[in-house]
């Protein structure tokens, strides 16, 4: 027993130990289970599947058998796994929304769209389809090399024949040790067509892909992915495609509409689908949705419900393609087996090229086969010829020798597989014998198999007979058909939704009136027009800012460090209570105030400007950020050197400053730059002091100014025109003492 041990010690460094084992594990499952071979697009159990009911006749002429009398030749012969594994793979191959060309004619419960399982294998029944004869098609021909299988018993194709380009087809998925593989399905008239315009020329990925316009999915949809971004993706065989859901509008009485979505995208199950658009319209996610109802029954028909007919139906889409499964993205990552044995990521014109390989290497196999089979024939029917033109004697031979075998050949000089064939003839077949008949065949053997002979030693020849093969998938599979018929839609690329727009659909507007308070304290009232005394502040604290808005309005408020704060309209504090501080929202520094509020209007432009008297024009369009720092613009040195911001109306061409020192000066508003940030330039000079206040106006609408509880209105503003960063002079009699416009 010792000895036995001894010998069976192995003396290696662990590491290396487990990093082989690991490699032979990993390329196991690379090799026989994740990734496809690129010559017939399937993986080892698709093929043992396949061969097995090829095996059983299910061909779609006859009957269909039951599903574990197929799942159990599988696993009994070819495939030693569990039955389960086997079975799902056979009922993928069987669903027409999972797969874009069925291998497998199911009879009975094999899944559904909304995400249900199909019934047990001992209820349901298979049969092959047209397509999967394709695929089988010359397998007992010597198309292929076949194997012996695990236990020895028996033997299996390594690939088929494939006379279908399956692998671009139908797709495949899968996720091995290191690696994994992604690909999507395709319109086989288009992969034709691009397989023949190879022969004809050597064209690059780029115009391939002018014929091969994108995916074509089982389930349909609209691919709204660029032809750049698509061209980009089949050069390198890795990218991704940007799948929306079909949608219609539908018009009901009372002026109202809804929305019906009559295909959704690739793999989303439509139950998974419902119960997330279900959870938008529970949690009022998106306000603009009323409702989502299923309608479905064997066509996919989802209704879809607005709040009001004033909803943009496009808009109500945008927002729910951005919140659900509605638009989904397939990751293509077409790494396959090359030759069965090598995984890489191939283009799109590396994998139709390995498949015309493929089918020129079967076509060789096959035409070599049928010209040993013709040569076998032509000997036989010399021998038959030589029969009916000496039939007394073959058969005084037969009946009075001992050896008649060697006395055929010896008298006629024939073969052994000719004297063979004539001993084995049945005396009904002496009536057949007749020259016309026997002479008629031997001359189409004969022609057949010079044919053949030629096709054999000419390599055009061979990619002629592949081109009218596949030309005959391609009128098999035409537009025309209603499998070939393309069901996924080249869309066109959708312009990047307005955000703004879209979280405005998904927040109820309501108005509001925004309290903040002179101590930072916010909150959001109900409605507009309040009455003062309706609003209270804490003790010590009193009247900050007030701002009428709606809950959908983005606000910013500009403090006296320069920064620009966003807060949402939707989630400020209700209007019960104090509300809250708004340092808590936005990371307001300690030293800073607050110099200002305003509803955000992407077209509007403000006056920024600092107390030092520096200042620019800023577009507001830049000032929204997500990011509770906010966005620096104006460049401050300190509390000491404060900031005022001035709304700019689209019509005003004049800017009026006052500072400290009570010198007004007004100068044209093209002499003030537009910038994003910065320090800007001198707006008025000063000895003393700094800016005060600033305002833009119409030259000619004229000047004003607010005076006690009116406005004043000055006629003649020439004596206070000047250049920007002069002194300017002493304002109009009775300005306020204050220096504020």
């Amino acid at each position: 027993m010792s000895e036995i041990l001894a010998h069976s010690i192995i003396e290696q460094p662990l590491s290396e130990i487990i990093s082989q084992r690991y490699l032979s594990y990993a390329l196991s499952t690379i090799t026989g289970r994740a990734l496809p071979d690129v010559r017939d697009g399937l993986k080892p159990v698709h093929r043992r599947l396949l061969y097995a009911m090829h095996e059983l006749r299910l061909n779609p002429e006859n009957s269909p058998k039951k599903s574990a009398r197929v799942v159990g030749d599988v696993i009994g012969k070819y495939h030693p796994h569990g039955d389960t594994a086997v079975y799902d793979a056979m009922v993928r191959l069987a669903q027409d929304f999972a797969v874009r060309y069925p291998l497998v004619d199911g009879q009975g419960n094999f899944g559904n769209i909304d995400g249900d399982n199909p019934a047990a294998m001992r209820y349901t029944e298979a049969r092959l389809t047209a397509v999967a004869i394709r695929l089988l098609e010359g397998i007992k021909e010597n198309a292929v090399d076949f194997r012996e299988t695990y236990d020895g018993s028996e033997s299996e194709p390594i690939v088929l024949p494939a006379n279908f380009p399956h692998l671009l087809a139908n797709g495949s998925s899968g996720i091995a040790v290191g690696m994994a593989t992604n690909i999507p399905p395709h319109n086989v008239a288009e992969l034709c067509a691009a397989m023949l315009l190879m022969l004809e020329e050597d064209p690059d990925n780029a115009a391939l892909c002018k014929i091969v316009k994108g995916p074509d999915f089982p389930t349909g949809g609209i691919l709204v992915e660029s032809a750049e971004s698509m061209a980009q993706s089949y050069a390198t065989g890795k990218g991704s495609f940007r799948l929306r859901a079909r949608w219609e509008v539908e018009e009901i009485k009372g002026g109202m509409y809804r929305i019906i979505v009559t295909e959704i995208p690739y793999g989303v199950p439509k139950s998974r689908l419902m119960e997330k658009l279900d959870s938008l319209v529970v949690d009022r996610k998106i306000a603009i949705l009323d409702d989502v109802i299923d309608e479905s029954a064997e066509d996919i028909r989802v209704v879809i419900t607005p709040k009001s007919r004033n909803v943009d139906a496009a808009l109500l889409m945008e927002a729910l393609f951005k919140n659900s499964d509605l638009e989904t993205r397939f990751s293509m990552n077409m790494n396959v087996l090359d030759g069965g044995k090598v995984p890489r990521v191939m283009n799109l014109k590396e994998v139709l090229r390995a498949w015309l390989n493929h089918r020129q290497e079967v076509l060789i196999r096959r035409s070599a086969f049928r010209l040993d089979k013709v040569i076998h024939r032509l000997e036989i029917l010399a021998g038959y010829l030589i029969v009916y033109l000496n039939i007394d004697e073959v058969i005084r031979i037969i009946r009075e020798d001992d050896d008649p075998k060697a006395s055929l050949i010896k008298t006629f000089s024939l073969t052994e597989v000719q004297a063979e064939a004539i001993l084995n003839m049945r005396l009904r077949n002496l009536r057949k014998l007749e020259e016309m008949e026997l002479r008629t065949e031997h001359d189409a053997l004969e022609k057949e198999k010079d044919e053949l002979e030629k096709l054999l030693k000419s390599e055009a020849r061979q990619w002629t007979m592949i081109k009218k093969q596949i030309q005959e998938i391609a009128t098999d599979f035409s537009e025309s058909t209603p499998l070939g018929k393309r069901r996924t839609e080249i869309g066109d690329t959708p312009e990047d939704t307005n955000l703004a727009e879209l979280e405005q659909a998904m927040v109820e507007k309501e108005p509001i009136t925004i309290i903040c308070s002179a101590q930072g304290w916010i909150r959001a009232m109900k409605g507009h027009n309040l009455n003062a005394k309706d609003v209270k502040y804490k003790e010590g604290d009193r009247e900050g800012f007030v701002l009428e808005a709606q809950t959908t309005d983005k606000i910013l408020l500009l403090a006296t460090n320069g920064r620009f704060y966003t807060l949402d309209g939707s989630k400020l504090p209700p209007g019960r209570g104090f509300g809250e501080p708004v340092r808590l929202m936005i990371d307001l520094e300690n030293d800073a105030d607050i110099v200002t509020l305003f509803v955000h209007k992407s077209d509007e432009k403000r006056l920024i400007a600092s107390t030092a008297g520096h200042g620019f024009i800023l577009p507001a369009k830049d000032l929204i950020s997500n990011r509770r720092a906010g966005v620096q613009t104006l460049n401050v040195s300190g509390k000491a050197e404060a900031c005022l911001c001035v709304p700019i109306s689209e019509q005003d061409d004049t800017i009026a400053v006052i500072g400290d020192n009570r010198k007004m000066l007004v100068f044209d508003m093209s002499e003030l730059p537009e910038m994003g940030k910065g320090k800007g330039v001198i707006l008025q000079k000063y000895k003393d002091g700094g800016l005060s206040d600033a305002k833009s106006f119409h030259m000619e609408s004229g000047f004003t100014y607010n005076k006690g509880n009116g406005v004043h209105k000055v006629d003649d503003i020439r004596p206070w025109l000047g250049k920007r960063a002069s002194a300017g002079r002493l304002p109009p009699n009775g300005f306020p003492r204050n220096n504020k416009f």
